[in-house]
Protein backbone atom coordinates (compact mmCIF):
# COMPACT_ATOMS: atom_id res chain seq x y z
CA UNK A 1 0.00 0.00 0.00
CA UNK A 2 2.86 2.40 0.77
CA UNK A 3 4.50 1.65 -2.56
CA UNK A 4 1.35 2.70 -4.45
CA UNK A 5 1.31 6.07 -2.69
CA UNK A 6 5.01 6.67 -3.28
CA UNK A 7 4.64 5.72 -6.95
CA UNK A 8 1.78 8.20 -7.33
CA UNK A 9 3.79 10.95 -5.65
CA UNK A 10 6.82 10.36 -7.88
CA UNK A 11 4.67 10.28 -11.02
CA UNK A 12 3.04 13.58 -10.03
CA UNK A 13 6.47 15.09 -9.38
CA UNK A 14 7.73 13.82 -12.74
CA UNK A 15 4.77 15.45 -14.48
CA UNK A 16 5.29 18.73 -12.65
CA UNK A 17 9.01 19.12 -13.40
CA UNK A 18 8.67 20.22 -17.07
CA UNK A 19 6.06 22.85 -16.14
CA UNK A 20 8.31 24.30 -13.47
CA UNK A 21 11.31 24.23 -15.77
CA UNK A 22 9.60 26.09 -18.61
CA UNK A 23 7.77 28.57 -16.42
CA UNK A 24 11.13 29.37 -14.82
CA UNK A 25 12.54 30.00 -18.29
CA UNK A 26 9.75 32.45 -18.99
CA UNK A 27 10.44 34.42 -15.83
CA UNK A 28 14.15 34.38 -16.62
CA UNK A 29 13.48 35.81 -20.10
CA UNK A 30 11.25 38.54 -18.70
CA UNK A 31 13.82 39.48 -16.06
CA UNK A 32 16.60 39.62 -18.67
CA UNK A 33 14.58 41.90 -20.94
CA UNK A 34 13.49 44.19 -18.10
CA UNK A 35 17.08 44.53 -16.92
CA UNK A 36 18.30 45.25 -20.47
CA UNK A 37 15.59 47.88 -21.02
CA UNK A 38 16.32 49.58 -17.70
CA UNK A 39 20.07 49.66 -18.33
CA UNK A 40 19.52 50.96 -21.86
CA UNK A 41 17.24 53.75 -20.69
CA UNK A 42 19.72 54.79 -18.02
CA UNK A 43 22.59 54.83 -20.54
CA UNK A 44 20.52 56.86 -23.01
CA UNK A 45 19.66 59.29 -20.24
CA UNK A 46 23.28 59.54 -19.09
CA UNK A 47 24.64 60.20 -22.60
CA UNK A 48 21.62 62.38 -23.52
CA UNK A 49 20.88 60.59 -26.79
CA UNK A 50 18.05 61.83 -28.99
CA UNK A 51 17.39 58.29 -30.17
CA UNK A 52 17.31 55.33 -27.76
CA UNK A 53 20.26 53.48 -29.29
CA UNK A 54 21.49 51.92 -26.08
CA UNK A 55 18.00 50.72 -25.21
CA UNK A 56 17.53 49.17 -28.63
CA UNK A 57 20.97 47.55 -28.58
CA UNK A 58 20.67 46.14 -25.09
CA UNK A 59 17.14 44.86 -25.75
CA UNK A 60 18.39 43.08 -28.86
CA UNK A 61 21.26 41.60 -26.87
CA UNK A 62 18.78 40.55 -24.17
CA UNK A 63 16.55 38.80 -26.70
CA UNK A 64 19.53 36.96 -28.19
CA UNK A 65 20.79 35.95 -24.74
CA UNK A 66 17.32 34.76 -23.74
CA UNK A 67 16.94 32.71 -26.90
CA UNK A 68 20.37 31.16 -26.33
CA UNK A 69 19.39 30.21 -22.76
CA UNK A 70 16.09 28.68 -23.94
CA UNK A 71 17.72 26.68 -26.73
CA UNK A 72 20.47 25.50 -24.40
CA UNK A 73 17.95 24.46 -21.74
CA UNK A 74 15.58 22.71 -24.17
CA UNK A 75 18.34 20.69 -25.85
CA UNK A 76 19.67 19.37 -22.53
CA UNK A 77 18.25 16.12 -21.23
Amino acid sequence: MKTDESERNTSKQDQLKPYLKYSGLGFQMIATLILAAYAGMKLDEYFQNKNPWYTIGLMLAGVLASMYMVIKSVTQK
